[in-house]
């Protein structure tokens, strides 16, 4: 049975908690992705998650400038996590029961990758191909 780790993303793409939304949106037009890991502020603290969401919901729909509005303010926190060998089954139900459409993989504390709910459809899409 597949795992989260069979199926993740490696290459997350973070960005630093004092950037502005406009800068998150750059970087997520840049490489093509939906959401950024926000950095942690200090080696106690944990990380966030920036999606364009969060800037649609929180910035643009309330008329806020994107260049004057840091990340820190509108990401997500705290994160809900999932482990590498969780079953791809139950890291769907994770996400469907929490309404969220992506969660970053931690082993040991350490952020390895990001899955999504693009990638759990691609998984069974395969599968189903075979």
């Amino acid at each position: 049975m597949a795992t989260a780790r069979d199926i993740m993303n490696p290459n997350v793409q973070r960005i630093r908690r004092d950037a502005t939304a406009a800068e998150a949106v750059a970087q997520m037009n840049d490489s093509r992705v939906s959401s950024l890991m926000v950095e942690k502020a200090n080696p106690r603290d944990t990380y966030g998650i920036v999606t364009m969401g969060d800037i649609v919901t929180r910035v643009v729909a309330k008329g806020l400038p994107l260049s004057q509005v840091p990340v820190h303010e509108i990401m997500t926190k705290p994160v809900i996590v999932i482990m590498p060998d969780l079953s791809v089954k139950h890291v769907a139900r994770l996400l469907a029961n929490c309404r969220i459409s992506r969660a970053p993989v931690f082993d040991n504390n350490e952020l390895v990758g990001i899955i999504t709910m693009h990638d759990i459809l691609a998984d069974v899409a395969l599968i189903d191909m075979m």
